[in-house]
C-alpha cells in the first residue's frame, strides 16, 4: 500500500485524476460542476469578486478562489524552494551564469507563442475577435510540466532544475503581462513593498540577527531559542503578509509566498531538485517542504478538479490558435533562444545537460494548463470564444506525447 501511495504522490497522479474527473463531470453534468466551482464558502469575505448577469459584483470567498489563489501558493513555494537552492547553494545546478541560459530561453518561450498565435490568427482572418488572447500560450504550467519532466528525465537530471526555473520565470512574465495588459482592476504595485518588507523583516529578525548574536559561541543560544520556541511561525506570518500584499497589488496571490522562501534558513549544499537525500536534512526550509508534500498533493487534486472542466463542444478556432502557440511556438522559441544563450553567448548549460535536451524541455514547457486557463478567462468575456481558448489550454496537456517521443529519439537518460 505504501508503494502505491509513493507512486501517486511522486508523479502527482492525484492532479491528473482531478483533471480527468473535472473533464468528465463538466461534460456529463455542467450545471452541478459549475455550482461546485463557484460554491460560496463565506459570502461576506472580502476576497474574490463575482458578478452574475451584469449585476454588481459581490465579494465572495468561493471554492475556486480558495484553491487557485490561496492553497496553490503552497505548491509554488515548494517549487521556488528547489530552484532557490539550485541557484544559491554550493553544488546547485543553476549557479552563476548557467542560470542565465534558462532565463534567456524563457524569453524565447514567450515570444515564440505570441508570434505563432498572432500570425495564425491573421492568416485565418480571425485576428479581430481572437487577437486579445495572444498572451494565453505564453504560460507554462509548473505542476504538469514538472510531472512530465520528471517522468522523462528522472528526479536528479539537471534539466528538471532548468525546467522549473524556466517555468517559474515564464509564469512570472505571464503575470506581469496580466497586470499590464489585462488588469482586472486598478493595479497597485506599491503593495509589493509590503511583501518585500515582510520578507526582509523575517530574514533579519528570525534568521540573520540570531546568527549574528551567536558569533563565536559554540552553543548558539539565540539561534537555538528561535528554532525551538518559534519554529516556522515567523515565516508563516511573513508569508501571509506577502500573500495579502500580492493580492492587494493586483497580482496573482498564488505567487505571494515566493519572496519569503529565500529568507528561510536552508541547507549548506544542494542535493538536487526534490532529492530524496534531503529527507535527512534538518534545516527549516527542508523540514517545511517535507511537511507540505502530502497536503500539496491533495491541493493539486482540487486544483485539477476545479479548473479542467470544459465542454468538448467548445473546440473551435481559438482552441487551435492556443495549441499552435504552445506546441509550435514555445518549443521553437525555447530551443532557439536556449541555443543562442548556450553556444553563441557561451553561457553554457547545467552540467549533465545536452543541447538535444532543449527541444524536449520545449515540448514539456508547452503544457500551459494553469496560467493559460487563467489568462483565457481574463482575455475574453464569458462565452464561446473563452470556452474555446480554455479548451486549447487544457488540450496542451497533449504536448506530453511529442515530448516523450522526442526524448526517446534523442536518447534522454533518466537520472
Amino acid at each position: 500500500m505504501n508503494r502505491i501511495w509513493d507512486l501517486i504522490t511522486t508523479y502527482s497522479l492525484l492532479l491528473i485524476g482531478g483533471a480527468l474527473i473535472a473533464l468528465a463531470w463538466a461534460n456529463l453534468s455542467p450545471g452541478s460542476y459549475h455550482h461546485l466551482v463557484h460554491l460560496p464558502l463565506w459570502p461576506d469575505a472580502p476576497v474574490g469578486l463575482r458578478g452574475d448577469d451584469g449585476a454588481a459584483p459581490q465579494r465572495v470567498l468561493t471554492l475556486h478562489f480558495l484553491v487557485n489563489d490561496m492553497l496553490m501558493a503552497l505548491f509554488f513555494a515548494m517549487a521556488a524552494k528547489e530552484v532557490w537552492e539550485a541557484v544559491i547553494l554550493p553544488g546547485g545546478s543553476l549557479r552563476g551564469k548557467k542560470a542565465l541560459t534558462p532565463l534567456i530561453a524563457t524569453l524565447g518561450g514567450m515570444a515564440g507563442p505570441v508570434a505563432v498565435y498572432l500570425a495564425l490568427a491573421s492568416a485565418l482572418g480571425v485576428l479581430a475577435e481572437t487577437g486579445r488572447g495572444w498572451a494565453i500560450p505564453t504560460a507554462t504550467d509548473i505542476a504538469f510540466s514538472y510531472l512530465v519532466g520528471r517522468m522523462i528525465f528522472g528526479a536528479r537530471h539537471p534539466a528538471i532544475g532548468f525546467l522549473l526555473l524556466l517555468a517559474i520565470a515564464d509564469d512570472a512574465g505571464g503575470l506581469a503581462i496580466l497586470a499590464i495588459f489585462y488588469p482586472s482592476g486598478e493595479v497597485a504595485p506599491l503593495w509589493l513593498l509590503l511583501s518585500a518588507g515582510a520578507a526582509m523583516a523575517v530574514f533579519v529578525l528570525a534568521n540573520w540577527l540570531p546568527r549574528r548574536l551567536d558569533r563565536g559561541r559554540q552553543d548558539r543560544p539565540h539561534s537555538t531559542w528561535v528554532r525551538r520556541a518559534l519554529g516556522p511561525w515567523p515565516y508563516v506570518i511573513a508569508g501571509c503578509v506577502s500573500w495579502y500584499a500580492f493580492w492587494r497589488a493586483g497580482l496573482h496571490p498564488a505567487l505571494g509566498l515566493l519572496p519569503v522562501v529565500p529568507a528561510i534558513p536552508h541547507a549548506a549544499r544542494d542535493f538536487g531538485i526534490f532529492a530524496e537525500d534531503e529527507a535527512c536534512s534538518t534545516d527549516l526550509l527542508n523540514r517545511i517542504e517535507h511537511a507540505l508534500k502530502v497536503p500539496v498533493q491533495f491541493v493539486l487534486f482540487a486544483f485539477g478538479l476545479l479548473n479542467a472542466g470544459v465542454g468538448f463542444g467548445a473546440i473551435s478556432a481559438p482552441t487551435f490558435l492556443v495549441l499552435a502557440g504552445l506546441m509550435i511556438g514555445k518549443p521553437l522559441g525555447i530551443f532557439l533562444f536556449g541555443w543562442f544563450a548556450a553556444v553563441p553567448l557561451r553561457l553554457g548549460l547545467p552540467e549533465g545537460m545536452r543541447l538535444s535536451d532543449l527541444p524536449v524541455i520545449g515540448f514539456v514547457a508547452a503544457i500551459g494548463f494553469t496560467v493559460a486557463l487563467f489568462v483565457a478567462t481574463v482575455a475574453f468575456p464569458d462565452g464561446a470564444v473563452q470556452d474555446a481558448a480554455r479548451m486549447g489550454a487544457l488540450l496542451s496537456l497533449a504536448s506530453a506525447i511529442p515530448a516523450l517521443l522526442l526524448a526517446r529519439a534523442m536518447r534522454v537518460r533518466r537520472m
